[in-house]
């Protein structure tokens, strides 16, 4: 990608360890099921949607909170390996954060989540020189004060800002929400996130409500059924991809982010720019 900018792509948000366990059923209450397959490695969308702009081709940065502890050294030799820009990590005395995700021989999942000290990550802790010299800037599901100042500061230097709200953040409600909303260029979010933002179940109605704040693209992900995006040159629902076997859906939505972002850098419309999209997303649950 040709810019005087170094950087295409930083990501603000959380950084975490994800452990995954696999097994053939959920066990009960006082019962046991044995771990077919475990493994681990970093997680939270920060780290995950840095990671894949960087396997598109693209260039990355990640500003986000670990704690000085083994589960941050796991996220720091990850984003080192993937040739991540970590001059925004910032180190805590306390402990990373990390997900326990259990999934069955159906492909069904739980997760027991352990934020530690990425929620930690203050408004005067943003890198000014990162942000300075990158393109976009995506934020998911971090706190709203150092999201706004993240925005800002974007903003102060000419970046397009993406955003993944989360369920705790959506469930603030569009009121809450609206001196953020008013600043973010494109929202990604998902059926169930739309409704808490909004209180509407249809999600096109939901999708226009959050445009109508401020944000030029709003992108309703919706599984299996694709993507639903309102936005001025392109408003429609985009079928997803039909994967043969379905063995993951963890971070099914930061590889579809990566992917719109990476592709709209490119030159994409917006429709085209969701199918390579879905695209992305479709291959990261076959793995």
């Amino acid at each position: 990608m040709t810019s005087s900018k170094s950087i295409d792509v930083i990501t603000v948000g959380h950084a975490l360890v994800d452990i995954r366990i696999m097994v053939r059923d959920f066990p009960g209450s006082d019962q046991e099921s044995p771990v077919l397959q475990q493994s681990w490695g970093a997680g939270g969308s920060a780290v995950n949607v840095a990671i894949g702009v960087r396997r598109l081709g693209a260039t990355s940065g990640i500003i986000a909170k670990i704690g000085f502890d083994n589960f941050g050294r796991i996220v720091v030799d990850e984003l080192m390996r993937e040739g991540v820009d970590m001059r925004g990590l910032r180190i805590s005395w306390r402990n990373t954060g990390f997900t326990i995700v259990g999934i069955n021989s159906l492909g069904d999942i739980i997760m027991y989540g352990y934020k530690g000290v990425a929620e930690e990550l203050e408004p005067g802790e943003i890198d000014e020189e990162l942000v300075s010299i990158a393109r976009h800037m995506h934020i998911a599901s971090l706190r709203i004060d150092t999201s706004l100042k993240a925005v800002e500061m974007a903003k102060r230097y000419g970046l397009t800002v993406s955003w993944d709200p989360g369920r705790v953040l959506s469930m603030k409600g569009l009121d809450a929400l609206k001196d953020l909303l008013k600043k973010i260029d494109i929202v990604m979010l998902n059926e169930q996130e739309a409704y808490n933002m909004t209180g509407e179940r249809d999600y096109t109605k939901a999708s226009e409500k959050i445009r109508s704040v401020g944000p030029k693209i709003v992108i309703v992900k919706l599984g299996k059924e694709g993507s639903y995006v309102s936005s001025e040159e392109f408003t429609g629902k985009i079928q997803a991809f039909t994967v043969d076997k379905i063995v993951d859906t963890t971070g099914a939505g930061d590889a579809f982010a990566s992917g719109f972002i990476v592709s709209m850098l490119r030159g994409y419309n917006i429709r085209k720019a969701v199918i390579y999209a879905n695209a992305t997303a479709a291959l990261k649950i076959t793995r």
